[in-house]
């Protein structure tokens, strides 16, 4: 008990830098004492007092803002930031080395009884007021951004953001130790503020548009070879079109114009 205690706290140490003292984690960190409560209150849920085990996680909810089902199971060096407005229902099964930030919700989508919760593996980030929701499995090293929704399986090593969540980065096995080796430094995002994030949306609009202007210039391209063998008709020439890119919404980046197109001064 007091190894997992000591692991508890250590872990705290490692992930949030606001940490000074021991005793401080110990007496101030409401993600500690839900988890403390939660291994008594699993104890007894598995030994046959269901209602005490209730009781007993209510009553650490009333306390840290934090609500764990007794019949919850997860694994060691399990670190709650801030805590307030986290449910995590009865079958949900979470790794080692897992962390939480607030606002998270490990919920079903269904009234059957059964495994109705996500599995979270080894390593795993979820971001502050993001949602994981039915049985499924969120693969070791997997980030989920804030505020996402995620109700399909996550890959090992996969970020994932926005509602309904979609994967934007995918480690393979050439990137993984150099992406352990930038995650280490710069650390998860578990407000969703990185101004550079990919937007999965955006990425396809900007390759659709890398597209056209590639049938743009092959067809200048041909209507200039059918003149130059006097093959003439109405070939209206196209307005030669400026390189341009999706900002996302806030961006103070300037938008590049489009050649001999009316601009909106207002």
């Amino acid at each position: 008990m007091f190894e997992r205690l000591r692991e508890d706290i250590h872990c705290v140490f490692a992930r949030d830098p606001a940490a000074r003292t021991s005793f401080e984690v110990l007496t101030t960190y409401p993600g500690l004492h839900a988890v403390m409560m939660h291994r008594v209150s699993h104890a007894l849920w598995n030994v046959g007092f269901k209602w005490l085990a209730r009781f007993l996680s209510n009553v650490a909810r009333l306390f840290t803002g934090i609500e764990i089902h007794p019949g919850a199971q997860m694994g060691r060096r399990f670190f709650i930031d801030h805590g307030m407005g986290v449910v995590i229902g009865e079958t949900a099964v979470i790794g080692d080395d897992c962390t939480l930030y607030h606002g998270v919700t490990l919920g079903g989508t269904s009234w059957q009884k059964g495994k109705r919760h996500p599995t979270l593996g080894r390593d795993v980030v979820v971001g502050a007021g993001a949602k994981v929701l039915g049985p499924i499995d969120i693969g070791d090293g997997a980030r989920i951004g804030s505020n996402a929704v995620v109700v399909k399986a996550v890959p090992p090593g996969a970020t994932v953001v926005g509602i309904p969540g979609r994967i934007i980065e995918r480690s393979d096995d050439a990137q993984s130790e150099l992406r352990a080796t930038t995650a280490k430094r710069i650390g998860f995002d578990a407000y969703g503020a990185t101004r550079d994030a990919p937007d999965p949306v955006a990425n396809a609009i900007n390759r659709m548009l890398d597209h056209i202007h590639l049938v743009d210039q092959r067809i200048e391209a041909m209507s200039g070879a059918l003149e130059r063998n006097g093959i003439t008709g109405h070939f209206d020439h196209l307005p030669e079109l400026a390189p341009c890119e999706l900002y996302p919404d806030g961006d103070d980046q300037p938008r590049p114009k489009t050649a001999g197109a009316k601009v909106d001064t207002d």
